[in-house]
């Protein structure tokens, strides 16, 4: 083997390895996809809630996780706690006003590993066009090609909690409880169609 053949090795391995270190990004599915979210009710019970078709990426840098990111868009409208009149009344202004702030968004700004399979993703959380930084404790389920749609995909399990009236969403605090406990599970998995 002569220098050049080395030398055309070492570049070819070196743009392969580039190539394979490259972030990769997720669509999230949102069939597969929930937003759980619970509150304490004037200390007699913890009822929950959910949001569905929630858009949004996942870039993954598996080599340099503080790469990656989140970015997730939830519309209110999505909104089910299983009583009717009350998903009416948290649209409302007095509320999340969804009229005029139809959609809650998170954008990651730090992700973190913290232990195997473990990761903390903080990020900014806005609702009522009020922005917070939130901390997202998140588990990489699995990530691997997908045995359906046999497109690459991931999976995540993630909580965290806040104080709505941070966001303008106090409505009877402290009876009805200020801390809400967020439960996340997501799907996501690489657009093929690009």
């Amino acid at each position: 083997m002569n220098f050049k053949t080395i030398a055309l090795s070492a570049v070819v391995l070196s743009v392969a390895t580039v190539s394979f270190a490259k972030p990769v990004e997720y669509k999230i599915d949102p069939t597969h996809t929930a937003t759980v979210f619970t509150w304490d009710h004037f200390g007699f019970s913890t009822p929950s809630g959910n949001f569905s078709d929630i858009q949004g990426t996942i870039k993954v840098d598996n080599e340099k996780p503080a790469n990656s990111a989140v970015n997730v868009t939830i519309p209110l409208s999505s909104i089910n706690t299983n009583v009717k009149a009350l998903d009416e009344h948290l649209l409302k202004p007095d509320f999340f006003d969804a009229e005029k702030y139809p959609n809650i968004t998170f954008k990651s700004t730090k992700v973190q590993p913290n232990g195997k399979n473990k990761y903390k993703i903080t990020g900014d959380l806005t609702i009522k066009n009020v922005t917070k930084p939130v901390v997202l404790d998140a588990v990489l389920n699995k990530q691997a090609e997908h045995p359906m749609t046999k497109a690459q995909s991931i999976g995540f399990n993630a909580t965290t909690s806040f104080d709505r009236s941070a966001f303008g969403v106090g409505a009877y605090v402290p009876n009805v409880g200020d801390k809400i406990t967020v439960n996340i599970t997501t799907e996501a998995s690489v657009d093929n169609k690009k």
